[in-house]
């Protein structure tokens, strides 16, 4: 298969190709549907990019990468399955999407910081306003003379 490219996006300003070369493709025999065929064809992928050695990535990149994926990478690589079709091609496609997902995700900036505000002075007395109101209105609802 070609190159996975990753288009320009958050975090991949001119976006990110990583080489074929990089990627090393595993299959083996899948679980679940597929019929009599599940026994004889290897449709499950494992695909797996060594994030470290990478030469596609900056040391920057490299380094959120390796932060951000830490739960997920063995050995410094990223490991991604794919096994629900029945299909080799449509199984190493899959992989290949999730992993570019991946990438893209872990490689987004962080979002901003939430800056604290408070509520205006208009706000807190169409609040207090709206409470008296609702005091009032209950306040109708009793038996006369039980103030």
């Amino acid at each position: 298969m070609p190159d996975l490219v990753l288009r320009p996006q958050r975090g991949l300003p001119t976006g990110l190709t990583v080489p074929e070369a990089e990627l090393v493709e595993r299959f083996s025999r899948s679980s679940g549907p597929g019929g009599q065929s599940v026994n004889t064809t290897d449709s499950r992928v494992e695909l797996r990019w060594d994030v470290a050695a990478s030469t596609a990535l900056t040391d920057e990149q490299r380094a959120r990468l390796l932060a951000r994926l830490a739960g997920r990478l063995v050995d410094g690589a990223l490991v991604v399955v794919a096994s629900e079709q029945r299909s080799q091609l449509q199984n190493r496609t899959a992989a290949r999407g999730r992993l570019g997902n991946l990438v893209a995700e872990g490689l987004a900036p962080p979002p901003a910081e939430r800056r604290a505000s408070r509520p205006s002075r208009r706000a807190k007395a169409r609040r207090v306003e709206g409470k008296r109101r609702r005091g009032e209105l209950k306040a109708t609802r009793r038996r006369p003379g039980e103030d």
